[in-house]
């Protein structure tokens, strides 16, 4: 899957150098930690580490990461939310957490409730990539055939991942019938999109590009609203026909609820710092992604709405992993 200074001093000085200056009672005197619920090694890790890192140097203090994967996020968010609202934990929240209250019977933690919306970190968009082999090379062409032939074209990914959810949305809006195949993650869909087992794939940027590239599939869109600076000549679903289309991947911060206002408030400010530094900047664009750096206010809406959008998509798709 959305600031200014009155000093003359340069602001790509102000950039450079860590804020020095914490004044939330002496906080952090301790190390922090940013829960991730993946395993290390995937993307949110190659995101939010340098991100860490950063906030370290600033702070004077470990920033650690710990990765606590399961229940498709809802362990290392549980986790998260039941922490002491010290503003020793933090969590980075995935887009998973705006579909879960809807794919599932029951949360173990209230997704609005119990956290304070800190910041998005980052988001990019999803690319639309069929086998060289599905005779279409445009998104209006890909709707066309699928008209013609209902039921059968198939897309694959995981169970209510954001590739699911886009194919879903597509079919809604399109008026079209496709057949939703599922994986244990984008790895085997991928395998079985290049192998022409399925036609259709929504994937991540960097699993798409380098297929693209060496001629194994074809690109047809990006799924965001606006078109992505690392493809910048592939149109998006919106101005291919289909307005209003928007999906993205993105993460974000957010505190356990009740963690005091002026903590967070410091948190901010140094993330939206860090999200602009051109060394963080160009190592989200390596990855497809942008960095955002929004307000608290900004991002809690954006999670409200994204909470509503896709239980109406959910609902009507019937998707339930539970």
């Amino acid at each position: 899957m959305r600031r200014c200074a009155r000093f003359t001093f340069p602001l790509f000085l102000l950039l450079s150098f860590p804020i020095a200056s914490w004044s939330a009672d002496g906080w952090p005197s301790r190390p922090l930690r940013i829960v991730v619920p993946y395993a290390a090694g995937g993307n949110s890790d190659d995101i939010m580490r340098p991100v860490a890192q950063k906030l370290s140097d600033a702070t004077g203090q470990p920033v650690l990461i710990e990765n606590k994967p399961g229940g498709g996020t809802l362990i290392g968010t549980d986790y998260a939310a039941k922490a002491q609202p010290d503003g020793y934990t933090w969590l980075y929240v995935p887009a998973p957490f705006v579909v879960n209250p809807s794919v599932r019977s029951k949360l173990p933690y209230d997704s609005l409730r119990d956290f304070a919306p800190v910041t998005m970190v980052m988001k990019s968009p999803l690319v639309l990539v069929v086998n060289p082999n599905v005779p279409a090379n445009s998104v209006a062409q890909l709707i066309a055939l699928a008209r013609s032939k209902p039921g059968a074209l198939s897309f694959g990914s995981g169970l209510a991942g954001a590739g699911h959810l886009a194919g879903e949305l597509m079919k809604s809006m399109a008026g079209i019938d496709m057949v939703h195949v599922g994986y244990k993650g984008s790895s085997p869909a991928m395998t079985d999109l290049i192998g022409g087992h399925i036609q259709l794939v929504f994937s991540t940027p960097s699993e798409a590009i380098p297929q693209v590239r060496g001629g194994r599939l074809r690109a047809l869109a990006v799924t965001a609203l606006r078109r992505s600076s690392t493809l910048p000549d592939l149109p998006t679903i919106d101005e291919s026909g289909l307005k209003g289309f928007d999906v993205s991947v993105w993460g974000g911060i957010a505190a356990p609820a009740k963690t005091p206002r002026e903590i967070v408030a410091e948190m901010h400010a140094q993330l939206v710092r860090i999200l602009a530094l051109p060394e963080i900047t160009d190592r989200f664009r390596a990855l497809g992604a942008e960095a955002v750096g929004d307000t608290p206010e900004e991002f809690g809406k954006f999670l409200r709405y994204q909470i509503e959008f896709w239980g109406k998509v959910v609902r009507q798709a019937k998707i339930k992993v539970d």
